[in-house]
């Protein structure tokens, strides 16, 4: 769909409510002018006869093809007005208004629409934009933009909404535009565009594959060449929505996308912005799928973070999600891996990273997980534990050990105790070798010294 105002192909009927202006709008760089035009008041739908009603609904939406200028907040004030009111009134019309979307409307509707929407997003204000710091860009046309999503929105969840009609006019091409603006900066615009996404998907079977696959392309550009896309959370959460209603057994290509492209994800610095709903895809899989469990806990131990202890936290509550739904039998297939993780993390300096990893012990279904395996599970965790309730700077978090090694104390004493005296004599061992480690470069450094003297 062509991204230029339809005002250049507007016919000689509709022009009876346009007339030329004597003084151009000054241009914008971000915002398309349609600056030969001056609107000029219809009149309202309801006050003509219902036989004259769709020729003037389309001359309407042939009106509010008109682009202004907004970042001149005082150019053209009554032109904005005029369209504002204006598309106040079709949406309205559109809502209660009965067998209003006749099939000669579809597309002058889609005009309308694609002719405010698509346009080309304009770079950051701020080059060095953090989404987590900074405020976004507002996009200014928004007062005239939010009214136009909203028509879009109750056109497309009309009881009157024809899919065989609206599939001729809601096309790949116009699919692929819809996605590009979820680049943009302003959050009240992707909020609008996952719902209306959403909708398209619901109501266009054909689309629904194509969808899927753009959604996919997006996710790897963003992952292996930009690490720049403002709506990854959005289109995550259409997906979440998607991926609940997957049949059973899930298609390959589904299966595919969870591991070549969800799991990568979580390698993105910017993984927080998106976090929450990327978690709940994943777990969406695994309550789909049981035997895709290991897959995805490997997959996130190998992209685990080394240096962000943000990013581990966020890891650790999206592995504790999975432990939730997690069957017995798959758990014994990660336990070791996985708990080896969680030993690494129980000794972080960090203490929220610490924090996290022994919260588990207070999910009553993981601590049933650990006891049932406790035998493989209390040797990787125990050395960890141990030494962390003697060194650890942080007094909660030495609190916090006390409580599991108690728990495992009451799992299985005799083991705990096998433990206590292997680690200590490991302990000793270790001290000795140390002790005879200092000796020798005591030595070394009086026989380096003897040598000097000698000289």
């Amino acid at each position: 769909m062509s991204s230029a105002p339809f005002v250049d192909r507007i016919d000689p009927f509709a022009k009876r409510s346009l007339k030329k202006k004597t003084k151009k709008s000054q241009g914008s760089s971000r915002y398309r002018n349609s600056q030969d035009v001056e609107l000029l008041a219809l009149p309202l739908l309801k006050d003509v006869p219902a036989t004259e009603q769709e020729d003037l609904f389309i001359r309407k939406l042939r009106q509010c093809c008109v682009a202004f200028d907004f970042m001149d907040p005082l150019a053209d004030l009554k032109g904005k007005e005029i369209k504002r009111a204006t598309l106040n009134e079709l949406v309205g019309y559109i809502t209660v208004g009965r067998d209003v979307l006749t099939e000669p409307v579809y597309p002058e509707i889609i005009k309308m629409i694609s002719s405010n929407l698509f346009r080309t997003l304009p770079p950051s204000d701020n080059p060095d934009y953090d989404p987590e710091e900074d405020d976004p860009t507002l996009e200014a046309s928004w007062p005239h933009l939010q009214l136009v999503y909203e028509f879009f929105l109750r056109f497309l969840e009309s009881v009157n909404f024809q899919p065989t009609i609206g599939k001729k006019v809601i096309d790949q091409k116009f699919v692929l535009q819809l996605l590009d603006l979820f680049d943009s900066e302003d959050p009240r615009e992707r909020d609008f565009l996952k719902t209306v996404l959403h909708r398209i998907y619901g109501k266009f079977l054909g689309l629904r594959a194509f969808i899927r696959k753009q959604i996919n392309n997006i996710f790897l550009r963003f992952v292996y060449e930009t690490e720049h896309f403002n709506g990854v959370g959005e289109l995550l959460e259409i997906l979440g929505s998607i991926i609940n209603g997957f049949a059973l057994p899930l298609k390959s290509e589904h299966k595919q996308f969870l591991v070549k492209v969800l799991l990568p994800l979580h390698k993105v610095k910017s993984l927080s912005m998106y976090h929450a709903q990327l978690a709940y895809c994943v777990v969406q899989f695994l309550e789909k799928d049981a035997t895709l469990t290991e897959p995805v806990v490997r997959g996130l131990l190998k992209f685990w973070p080394k240096t962000c202890s943000q990013k581990e936290v966020m890891f650790l509550g999206e592995i504790e999600e999975i432990l939730d739904v997690i069957e017995p039998a798959q758990f014994i297939k990660i336990q070791e891996p996985l708990f080896k993780q969680i030993a690494k993390c129980v000794s972080s300096p960090h203490f929220q990273v610490a924090e996290r990893a022994l919260y588990y012990w207070n999910n009553e279904y993981i601590v049933t997980l650990i006891e049932e395996n406790n035998q493989v599970i209390m040797p990787i965790m125990f050395p960890a534990l141990y030494r962390m309730s003697k060194e650890h700077w942080n007094q909660s978090i030495v609190t916090f050990i006390y409580n599991v090694l108690k728990t495992f104390m009451e799992m299985n004493s005799k083991l705990f105790d096998e433990l206590t005296a292997s680690y200590k004599a490991e302990r000793q061992k270790e001290k000795k070798r140390e002790k005879e480690r200092d000796e020798l470069w005591k030595r070394l450094g009086e026989l380096q010294l003897g040598a000097k003297r000698a000289k």
